[in-house]
């Protein structure tokens, strides 16, 4: 057993995770991946954690390693109208909340309800990924509070004074005329689609 197993019995122990939301025994990690010995297991882990997919917690049991919820980069970008080659053998991997939240600390998610941000591709449904912050740019897409509710909206500007505009020509340009605030400002969003 080498290394060219390791990702397809790293993906079984994902799996275990993302089902469980914890990682098996070493024991269980036998039974999982159906190795004979403990040094197979011992060795297996050993070159996850050089790698820093599986780290050990204080009490010794395995934990998820910095680079435990990387996923595969496909080498070559998918068009969405005509087919290009398929991507080849290497392989690359990013993080998810690498690529979308620079700043953890200051970051929420937020379920999408409502369609009034339809046409700028946020549909009922989606999260957005917020950066928490209380100011904004004209043209950024904000979640911004109003009469004590949150609402999703491009900051605009009209006559010297900001405005809410809705990507949906079913709803109006909504003209804050008392206090609101900026919650944050919409770095990312993502969609399930099963």
């Amino acid at each position: 057993m080498g290394q060219d197993k390791d990702f397809e019995y790293l993906g079984k122990i994902q799996d275990y995770f993302a089902e469980h939301k914890t990682l098996p025994t070493f024991s269980h990690v036998a039974q999982l991946l159906g190795f004979k010995s403990k040094n197979a297991v011992t060795s297996f882990v050993a070159r996850l954690k050089l790698q820093g997919f599986l780290d050990y917690a204080p009490d010794k049991r395995l934990k998820p390693g910095r680079r435990f919820f990387e996923r595969i980069l496909a080498e070559s970008t998918v068009q969405a109208g005509f087919a290009t080659p398929s991507y080849g053998d290497t392989l690359d991997t990013m993080g998810i909340d690498d690529y979308l939240i620079e700043k953890p600390s200051q970051t929420i998610l937020i379920t999408v309800r409502g369609d009034s941000m339809k046409d700028a591709g946020i549909f009922n449904g989606d999260v957005v990924i917020v950066e928490k912050r209380p100011f904004a740019n004209l043209g950024d897409i904000v979640v911004a509070i109003l009469n004590r509710e949150f609402t999703l909206k491009t900051l605009g500007k009209e006559d010297g004074q900001f405005v809410l505009i809705p990507a949906n020509k079913d709803f109006p340009v909504i003209r804050p005329n008392g206090d609101f605030e900026i919650f944050g400002v919409v770095v990312g969003q993502f969609r399930k689609y099963s």
